[in-house]
Order: C-alpha cells, then sequence, then structure tokens
C-alpha cells in the first residue's frame, strides 16, 4: 500500500468512526429526552435538562437532533419502530407477518400484540405531544402529521383484511379504518391501563376481541 492509498484509508476510518460517536451521542440525547419527559413532563423538560442529562453542550442537542418538538418526534417514532431508528411500516415484522398470513382472524391477533408492544413504548410519549400541541405551533404539526399517517397506514390495514375476506360487506374501508384508528390509539389503550387498570394482556385480548367482532362478517 503506498502513502497516498494508506492516507486515504485513514482518513475514510476517522470520517466512519466520528459518524459512529455522532450516532453514539444522538441516541444518549435522546435516551435522556425520554427520561426527563417521562419523569417530568414535556412542558418541565428543558434543552438545558437534557443536555446535562446526556452530559453534551446544549448546542450539540440542537445540532444532532434539532428543537424539542422534534426531539418528541424522534422518541415516538423509535418508540413505534421498536428500534433506534424510525422504520417505515411496510418493514415493520408484523406487518410482514400480516400480510402473509391468508385468515383474518391470525391478522388481527398478530396486529393487537404488536400493538400491546408498541403501546407501552408508544403511549406516554405521544400524550406528551398531544399535550404539546395545545400551544405550541410547531408540535401541532407533527401530532397532526403522525396522526394523519396513522390513518393512512389504517386504511392500509383494512385493505388487506378485506382482500382475505375478512370485512363485512356493509363496512367501507374509511369507516372500517377510523373505526380501528380510535380502539387502537394511545388514548385508548392509556384509559384501560391506567384508568382502569388493565394490564397490556387485557388490553391485547380486548383489541384483538373487540376488531374481531366489530370488522370480520
Amino acid at each position: 500500500m503506498n502513502a497516498r492509498n494508506a492516507k486515504v484509508k485513514t482518513l475514510s476510518y476517522d470520517v466512519e468512526l466520528r459518524r459512529e460517536r455522532s450516532a453514539e451521542t444522538k441516541q444518549r440525547i435522546v435516551e435522556a429526552a425520554r427520561e426527563l419527559i417521562l419523569e417530568d413532563g414535556y412542558r418541565t423538560t428543558t434543552m438545558a435538562g437534557i443536555a446535562r442529562r446526556a452530559r453534551v453542550n446544549v448546542d450539540t442537542v440542537y445540532e444532532l437532533v434539532g428543537r424539542k418538538p422534534v426531539l418528541l418526534r424522534e422518541l415516538i417514532e423509535q418508540a413505534i419502530s421498536g428500534v433506534d431508528h424510525a422504520v417505515i411500516a411496510e418493514e415493520r415484522g408484523h406487518i410482514m407477518a400480516m400480510r402473509l398470513s391468508t385468515d383474518p382472524v391470525e391478522k388481527l391477533m398478530i396486529y393487537s400484540h404488536a400493538m400491546r408492544k408498541t403501546h407501552a413504548r408508544l403511549a406516554p410519549l405521544f400524550l406528551a405531544l398531544r399535550d404539546a400541541s395545545s400551544t405550541e405551533l410547531e408540535a401541532r404539526d407533527v401530532w397532526r402529521e403522525i396522526n394523519d399517517r396513522r390513518a393512512v397506514n389504517m386504511r392500509k390495514f383494512i385493505r388487506d383484511l378485506r382482500h382475505v375476506g375478512g370485512l363485512r360487506s356493509d363496512l367501507s374501508i374509511e369507516s372500517a379504518a377510523d373505526v380501528v384508528w380510535v380502539i387502537n390509539s394511545s388514548e385508548v389503550y392509556s384509559l384501560f391501563t391506567k384508568e382502569r387498570g388493565w394490564s397490556p394482556n387485557h388490553y391485547e385480548r380486548w383489541l384483538a376481541d373487540t376488531m374481531c367482532r366489530l370488522l370480520i362478517p
């Protein structure tokens, strides 16, 4: 290896190392934000507090993630995906499993199980975003975007269900999707598990049973 190639290789290694460290720092910031928002609430949590918890400068928080509503959006995307980065719906494990199934009841069982696991991570953060959206324009935009995306995904879900004969003939795609959009929401999950003391497993069984009764012929 000549000196030029060695230098290029060293520079490439340095760039990759900096990229990895930046990703690690970003995730540390995200984790710090999650802890503080769940401990103290969205409005009480400050960017300075997040920076202190993550052991970075405030400027680093803005540089790697962004403003507080953007940071909350990142938290929600990770909670939905179950990993440290956003994953589009079509690439999530339970969506792929549902599409492989030709049994409407099995599809709904898979979906209910996935929602129980997702809401355990998502619900507190989603409700924090809802509350923030009442006073912050940027948070309101994120809230609307995520809710609209949920509605689009519900229509895809219902079309897939109808494709295997799992939708009542008297229900339109839109009305069935709206029903699922409501009953699988973070608000409903929180009402049952926080206010009424249901276990997550109880919620999962209820969601599967309710969808089967409402949707399947």
